[in-house]
């Protein structure tokens, strides 16, 4: 798996599944992962930090998981906002799937998962939450970033978590200097070494 990495389009492993006993929203839940995929052992720790340190997410809109992986984040915002449409965005096949089969099997079915193509142009959405892909290099995480975070409606939220040892400081100054004077960034908290970042489109 030398050349296979999390955030490739088509991992060339073998899927090799697994069952993980997770808990999202105060739920004991199991889920799929699998080879190929970003923490296939469970929640990682970035993850965890973002989800016990964010406010509730909006109880209605939609709300929006960049890179969700297998899908404890997005998951975990239809636990909690049962009302709300939850969309779940990633480029790689098979944790689409996965996030799907594990949507249906956490009984949320507010949640819709896709490639970043797939989400209506015109939606906008009042709670973001990441665990971004770092390591897919600076130009293309920008460029994720610059996809996503002008489509907070106003008034809404992003929460996104970051390692301070992979750059969680410099990206906070770099969302700050490029949104412009709509938007707001703070560092939220920080724990085990992992910023929580906040950015919040101002009304």
């Amino acid at each position: 798996m030398a050349n296979d990495h999390y955030f490739s389009a088509s991992p060339s492993s073998e899927l090799r599944e697994r069952q993980v006993q997770v808990t999202l929203a105060g739920r004991q839940l199991t889920l799929a992962t699998a080879a190929g995929v970003f923490s296939p052992d469970g929640v990682d720790r970035g993850t965890k930090v973002l989800l016990g340190s964010v406010p509730p997410p909006a109880p209605t809109g939609a709300l929006l998981d960049v890179g969700c992986g297998w899908g404890p984040i997005a998951i975990t915002m239809a636990l909690e906002s049962p009302d709300a449409q939850v969309w779940g965005v990633d480029v790689n096949e098979r944790v689409l799937g996965l996030a799907r089969a594990n949507a249906a099997a956490a009984g949320t079915p507010n949640v819709t998962v896709g490639l970043p193509d797939e989400v209506p142009a015109d939606l906008r959405f009042r709670t973001i939450w990441s665990n971004p892909p770092i390591r897919v290099g600076k130009d293309e995480l920008h460029g994720i970033l610059l996809t996503w975070l002008p489509r907070l409606e106003v008034g809404g939220d992003a929460w996104l978590v970051v390692s301070k040892d992979l750059g969680g400081d410099s990206l906070q100054r770099w969302m700050s200097d490029t949104l412009g004077a709509d938007y707001t960034v703070a560092r939220a908290s920080t724990d085990k070494g992992f910023r929580v970042i906040r950015v919040h489109r101002a009304a």
